[in-house]
């Protein structure tokens, strides 16, 4: 018995299989065929209807941490939620909340900034007060981060008033 050659023929190439012929000849058991394509991807309609329909079906809050981040990168600031201990950084928000931390002797002014992504401590030791930081009051603060206790904290920070 003569052994049959696979048939080739110029064109192009289609993915083909063939059965197992167990030693017969390949004119009686192959039958050509082609595979089936692979599945492709669904279309991205959850991300479309989301682009579409989000300003209807998010909460305030969620619209709120989205201006924020927006903000936060145009102005050349960091996502604190990306910040790297002992790295210098440059961080724009919103003061959350002001609090003073009576030491023993030397008092520390804590400033809460959110930036839509997360929360970052702003430490002032030794002042009581610094005017024109108040809750609700938008800034951009540069100095090193630290983390303490897992929060993001940055010590002595300079600070610019931001309309």
């Amino acid at each position: 018995t003569a052994q049959a050659q696979p048939y080739s023929c110029p064109g192009p190439a289609v993915q083909l299989s063939q059965p197992s012929t167990r030693g017969k000849p390949l004119s009686e058991t192959a039958r050509w065929r082609r595979k089936p394509a692979p599945a492709e991807p669904a279309p991205e309609s959850p991300r479309l209807f989301e682009r579409l329909f989000g300003r209807f079906t998010k909460t305030d809050d969620e619209l709120q941490s989205h201006e924020l981040r927006e903000d936060a990168l145009r102005k050349g600031g960091t996502h604190i939620r990306d910040l790297v201990d002992r790295q210098q950084v440059i961080v724009v928000g919103t003061v959350r909340s002001i609090t003073l931390r009576p030491r023993v002797n030397v008092p520390a002014l804590v400033a809460e900034l959110y930036d839509g992504s997360d929360s970052v401590n702003l430490v002032w030791i030794g002042r009581r007060h610094l005017h024109g930081v108040n809750a609700g009051t938008a800034l951009q603060a540069t100095g090193r981060v630290c983390f303490q206790n897992g929060v993001a904290t940055i010590f002595n920070p300079s600070y610019e008033l931001l309309p």
